[in-house]
């Protein structure tokens, strides 16, 4: 990231020295400081906002929810209702994985919770390595595109559409339970065929004994759904939920956060945001750069000159270059670069603003798992002794439907 933030930074002094379509005038240092440090068009944009305003508070709401156990719960919920079926472990992965990204929105973080448990079990029970690993890395990069709580980037997209974020989840969660149906009948199909079964019930939590002890851990993620419906703003909504997470793990021993757990979640929190926040202000300066040079507008005449004015070729550059953007970057600079270069060409063209931004968004959030740079594949391949390639070749087969839904969103 910081890599392509010095290409755009060197593209301002170079620029005017290059032909056609990428020549610009000649910027003076004060400009380009001026308009990269000293304005909000660059460094300290709508992104850096975002991630110090909506994205911190949903940071520290999820790691409170993680040290009170509410991640124990999610494992523990997903194994009592799905454990015992026909490849059972897989299926604990899929809904584990989706509960978690409701407070995590990081595909990599997701893993790394859930990794180390769901892999070892569906190799237990006979799934492949690579098949295994591929479920638990395409599992947790549907977290986020899952509500409540996505990436990042869906509260930068609320900010660049005017959209509320309520109404983007919205958007959102139809698509977001398909992947997880298409994903669950995957793992299904592929245990019947190999002729797997469960985990013995009698290794596996019961369904009472979990919700005994930490379902009351639900009900701040039902809080934070109803002051968001009923009209809260999300910040609002996330600190309120936030303190029910305290004050509701009071209620039982095994949740009962003390006084120095709360200290370490808020030191783990900002740390945590760090890497947002640094990664939104390296994609403010190339937004800034952009915006400096008049590239966007330059780039989107392109665009539709290289499509012909059709619109299926530029939704397949828009995906390719969305996938390998976010090979680079995390989802969030991928989102934000390609909202200012591709987007504008994609809406020309008659797309509907929120279609073509979740249409960018899904592909920048896939390429998690897209080789052969897939930062959610190494994670679970690490965790599960897997081969890369054949590992990232399943998570794209398994997660099918990811590829194919972004150009309902267009179409429908």
């Amino acid at each position: 990231l910081p890599i392509t933030a010095a290409v755009f930074l060197a593209y301002v002094y170079v620029g005017p020295y290059l032909p056609g379509l990428l020549r610009h005038t000649v910027m003076t240092t004060e400009a380009i400081v001026d308009q990269l440090y000293l304005t909000t068009e660059g460094i300290f944009g709508i992104p850096l906002g975002v991630s110090a305003t909506y994205v911190i508070l949903f940071i520290i709401f999820g790691t409170f929810l993680e040290k009170s156990g509410t991640g124990q719960l999610f494992m523990d919920f997903a194994s009592a209702i799905t454990g015992w079926s026909r490849g059972g472990p897989g299926k604990i992965s899929c809904i584990s994985s989706a509960l978690f990204g409701t407070i995590s929105g990081s595909a990599v973080a997701n893993v790394m919770v859930d990794g180390w448990l769901t892999i070892p079990l569906m190799k237990r029970t006979g799934f492949n390595p690579p098949f295994a690993c591929a479920v638990e890395a395409t599992a947790s990069t549907g977290g986020q595109i899952m509500p409540p709580v996505m990436g990042a980037a869906a509260f930068v997209m609320a900010e660049f559409t005017g959209i509320p974020y309520i109404t983007i989840c919205l958007y959102a969660m139809i698509p977001a339970l398909l992947y997880y149906l298409s994903l669950f009948m995957s793992i299904h199909f592929m245990a019947g065929r190999m002729g797997l079964k469960g985990i013995p019930k009698e290794e596996l939590p019961r369904l009472r004994n979990v919700l005994a002890a930490r379902g009351h851990m639900f009900i701040p993620l039902g809080i934070i759904v109803y002051m968001m419906t009923t009209g809260y703003t999300p910040m609002y909504a996330c600190i309120y939920s936030t303190v029910a997470v305290v004050i509701l793990s009071m209620l039982r021993k095994e949740t009962r956060m003390g006084f120095w757990t709360i200290i370490k979640a808020l030191e783990e929190s900002a740390k945590n945001t760090l890497g947002v926040a640094a990664a939104c202000a390296c994609a403010g300066i190339v937004i800034g750069v952009i915006n400096l040079t008049g590239l966007g507008l330059k780039f989107t005449s392109f665009v539709l000159f290289l499509a012909g004015d059709s619109l299926i070729p530029a939704l397949i550059m828009t995906m390719l270059a969305g996938i390998v953007l976010g090979m680079g970057m995390p989802t969030t600079p991928a989102y934000i670069v390609q909202a200012a270069l591709l987007i504008p060409a994609l809406i020309k063209l008659g797309v509907l603003k929120i279609a073509a931004h979740m249409f960018v968004f899904y592909f920048s959030t896939i390429s998690a798992i897209t080789p052969p740079v897939a930062m959610a594949v190494y994670a679970a391949a690490g965790i599960g002794g897997a081969k890369l390639w054949p590992t990232g070749i399943w998570a794209m087969r398994i997660a099918a439907t990811g590829f194919i839904v972004p150009f309902m969103f267009v179409y429908g």
